[in-house]
């Protein structure tokens, strides 16, 4: 099922009202699934009030690292009231970015992505490119899922930056295709500067017919949409042009 990522759209995420203006322009867009990220302040009650008004589904988020560890309980009082499914790790800070923390980081996800599966979530991580450096022969990708525990973290790999990173998408989902819950769909185009940019899924050269395939084998669940740059475009535009040309590949 298509949903989208909220976290492009965060400049219109401020405030509750502002929240509550943009869930409807999301609908009426042609999202009826979405996921958390990006969000002004605002209690979960309301949030979650201001979903249903919409008729959205809320069922996945991105909540960062250091809650994820250490706030545990606290975030899972908050699925509950959500209703999410999945969870996403969506980044980590510079200092972590090597290989003693990249051990710790599947060890700490581990231990609290216990906790989340015992009460019906998934907790999953998300990829940018520095996850692509080699470490004594390994990718840092490859040390963070080769040394936790696949029951309780699952992937949530993101088209961009795995191939930022060097990578190919869809050889890495095939590789977790038994831990792929979710995905973010993000596409990938070059400027004359040869400055690769995000643009609107279909727009750019990512190979859609062999990541969908890769998915459909994996079986993975949901897909997200996601652009945190849109190059000076509307937002609201880009999402809605990744929405028509996955349509038009049969996604929806």
């Amino acid at each position: 099922m298509l949903g989208l990522q909220l976290y492009t759209l965060r400049e219109f995420l401020k405030t509750p009202a502002d929240i509550k203006a943009t869930m409807k322009k999301v609908k009426d867009i042609g999202y009826k699934v979405v996921q958390v990220s990006g969000m002004g302040p605002i209690e979960p009650v309301e949030l979650k009030k201001i979903m249903n008004e919409n008729g959205l589904i809320s069922n996945s988020a991105h909540i960062k690292y250091e809650r994820l560890i250490n706030e545990t309980d606290d975030v899972i009082k908050e699925c509950k009231i959500m209703g999410y499914e999945t969870l996403a790790c969506p980044w980590l800070p510079k200092e972590m970015r090597n290989e003693e923390s990249y051990k710790l980081v599947a060890k700490t996800l581990t231990t609290a992505g216990e906790k989340f599966y015992k009460n019906g979530i998934i907790l999953t991580y998300h990829n940018h490119e520095f996850e692509f450096q080699k470490f004594n022969g390994k990718l840092g990708i490859e040390i963070i899922y080769g040394e936790s525990d696949p029951r309780y973290l699952q992937t949530e790999f993101d088209t961009f930056w795995v191939q930022f990173g060097g990578g190919d998408p869809a050889e890495w989902i095939l590789r977790f295709k038994d831990r792929t819950p979710i995905v973010h769909f993000k596409d990938m185009g070059i400027m004359p500067d040869k400055k690769q940019i995000m643009l609107p899924i279909g727009e750019g050269n990512i190979n859609w017919k062999r990541v969908l395939s890769a998915l459909k084998e994996a079986k993975t669940k949901f897909y997200y949409v996601e652009q945190d740059d849109c190059n000076g475009a509307d937002p609201f535009e880009c999402v809605k042009t990744s929405l028509n040309n996955l349509k038009k590949m049969g996604i929806e």
